[in-house]
C-alpha cells in the first residue's frame, strides 16, 4: 500500500480512470493494525483492478474532515476523482468483510461510464 502525506498525493491518486481505494488509518488504532497482517494478500488480489493507498488521518486532518472520515479504518474508493463507495463501520473489519466490499466496488465501477 503506497502511503500519502500530502493533500496534493492524494487528489493526485484518485484522478485517475480506474479505482483508487484510500484507507484511512491512524498509528494508535488497534482495528488499523488488526488488517495490516493480511491486507498486503488482499491487494495482490487486486492487483491491475485497484489501486490502493494508505493516509494517516492524523496527518491529513483537513483533508479527512473535507471527506467526513470519521471512523477508521475507512475505505473510501475513487475514479476520476469522484467517490464511488465507501466502508466505515464502528466494528472490526474482518479479511472477509473488506474482500466483500472490494468485489462490490469493482461491480458498481463497472456498472458506471467511464
Amino acid at each position: 500500500m503506497i502511503k500519502l502525506s500530502t493533500d496534493v498525493a492524494f487528489r493526485e491518486a484518485v484522478q485517475g480512470d480506474g479505482i483508487t481505494m484510500a484507507v484511512f488509518k491512524t498509528t494508535w488504532c488497534p482495528d488499523c493494525h488488526y488488517i495490516d497482517p493480511f491486507m498486503p494478500e488482499v491487494e495482490q488480489q487486486y492487483s491491475g483492478k485497484i489501486s490502493f493507498y494508505e493516509i494517516d488521518r492524523d496527518e491529513l486532518p483537513d483533508l479527512c474532515s473535507e471527506l467526513n472520515i470519521l471512523g477508521i479504518p475507512s475505505f473510501v474508493a475513487f475514479r476520476n476523482g469522484k467517490e464511488l463507495i465507501r466502508f466505515v463501520s464502528k466494528l472490526r473489519k474482518t479479511r472477509d468483510e473488506i474482500e466483500q466490499f472490494l468485489e462490490r466496488t469493482v461491480q458498481i465501477a463497472d456498472a458506471l461510464p467511464n
